[in-house]
């Protein structure tokens, strides 16, 4: 990944190549970004912009501003190839779809980035509960009650004060953490750190579990997976810049084992039944590994430049790796000498990918402006094409795959965006039928 010095997360979200913010030009603009407010979905139907962007005092229309974005967003390429024969893969994707529809922004918590590659900084623990990184901290956001709440400081010093029932070899004090990383499941927060910290805390305690700093050497912590091993047994895995793969029990957070590979661990994915994991990282192919010994089981091979992002659809057959080159590319593991389908996106590298619960739907993160829904039932064909503007902090489905949260990062309009599942792709529920309505 991109060697960035350590710095201040704003400082790394405005220098960062690829990041980009809806500047405002005037004294004016500024006081009329400062009354923004929250959007419901009412107010959308009414013709309000969903991120609350106020157009039609701003001195240029949204579609001119979709426009100059499309011109001169740049993405950021490790390697530099020819996406000539890429673009021939390609697969062609209806974009009208509505899987998922406005229900509200919130403006009360605004994720920030660490580090531009990494954007797993959201997730949904609930239809109801978001957790999302702003600077040093995690913060929870309840749909319900519109209150934000911080679980997790991380400025330092950082001390696991349960030190006595988890005596781990690793423990240790650290100084402030900057989260580069983050993934919160089966009731536990897990933060990776810019200098290769691990922290974890248990969501129904006030202390953290464990911290300590996993590699002294080209550190950053890329990517944090919580997981049922074959056996049942919860664990995490960290893949960090050093091109290390660790494996962790989460009952005593001790080092079960880990992986060396010949380049840096970006993204790793454990499969449902806890028998394979994708891991992709500093190396146009990915790999497919069994994940009790490390050893390689097949190299996925189409890709041309490095990857950040990978998932498991729930049938445990399909899985999926998002890169630079701009594209995801779906993967069989019954033939695995070349990728199912190639899903590209519109202006920049796929940095997140996540799977419905149920499996019907998958969703893919460009660094800013755009995610897209695919329904997998319709052979990846259809899409809904989610247009805002800013940087993507994150994406998660809820896991009743009833909800989508999209974190923004933006200087002026950074916000956590909440679609809910549209009624005739849901399963039957029993409650208010909400109507349907487009993105803005």
């Amino acid at each position: 990944m991109a060697d960035v010095q350590e710095a201040d997360a704003e400082d790394l979200l405005q220098a960062a190549p690829e990041t980009t913010s809806l500047d405002t030009a005037s004294d004016v603009e500024n006081e009329v970004v400062s009354k923004v407010s929250d959007t419901t979905a009412l107010q959308a139907r009414d013709g309000k912009d969903i991120q609350g962007i106020p157009w039609d005092q701003l001195q240029f229309t949204r579609e001119k501003y979709r426009e100059t974005r499309l011109q001169q967003y740049k993405n950021y390429e490790n390697l530099l190839q020819s996406h000539d024969e890429l673009e021939k893969e390609c697969k062609a994707v209806e974009k009208e779809g509505k899987f998922y529809h406005f229900q509200h922004n919130t403006r009360s918590v605004k994720p920030t980035i660490i580090h531009f590659q990494l954007r797993n900084l959201v997730w949904a623990t609930s239809k109801h509960d978001v957790y999302l990184v702003h600077n040093f901290s995690v913060m929870h956001w309840s749909s319900m009650s519109h209150e934000a709440t911080e679980v997790l400081n991380l400025a330092g010093p950082v001390t696991a004060s349960e030190i006595q029932k988890h005596p781990s070899a690793y423990h240790q004090e650290l100084g402030h953490v900057q989260i580069s990383t983050m993934c919160v499941k089966q009731n536990l927060l897990v933060a990776g750190g810019y200098q290769g910290e691990m922290v974890c805390k248990n969501l129904d305690s006030p202390d953290i579990s464990f911290c300590a700093k996993l590699t002294h050497e080209n550190a950053i912590t890329n990517a944090i997976d919580i997981y049922n091993n074959s056996s049942g047994a919860v664990q995490i895995m960290s893949s960090n810049n050093d091109s290390v793969v660790r494996v962790f029990d989460c009952n005593t957070f001790s080092l079960i084992k880990s992986f060396s590979f010949p380049w840096a661990a970006n993204h790793t994915s454990v499969s449902p039944d806890g028998k394979m994991v994708i891991v992709v990282g500093d190396n146009p192919d990915g790999l497919l590994s069994n994940s009790q010994t490390g050893k390689v089981i097949a190299t996925l091979k189409g890709h041309i430049d490095y990857s950040f992002a990978s998932a498991w659809h729930p049938d445990g057959q399909v899985f999926v790796t998002g890169n630079q080159d701009t594209t995801a590319r779906l993967w069989d593991i019954r033939n695995l000498g070349s990728s199912l389908a190639v899903l590209k996106g519109h202006i920049g590298a796929i940095r997140s990918l996540r799977f419905t619960s149920d499996g019907r739907f998958m969703a893919m993160a460009e660094p800013a402006d755009f995610v897209h829904v695919f329904d997998t039932k319709q052979d990846y064909t259809k899409c809904q094409e989610i247009d805002l503007f800013g940087e993507v902090a994150g994406i998660s489905f809820s896991p009743d795959s009833e909800a989508l949260y999209v974190g923004v990062a933006d200087r002026n309009y950074g916000s956590l965006l909440e679609f809910n599942r549209s009624c005739n792709n849901s399963l039957p529920q029993i409650g208010i039928v909400r109507p349907l309505f487009g993105n803005h």
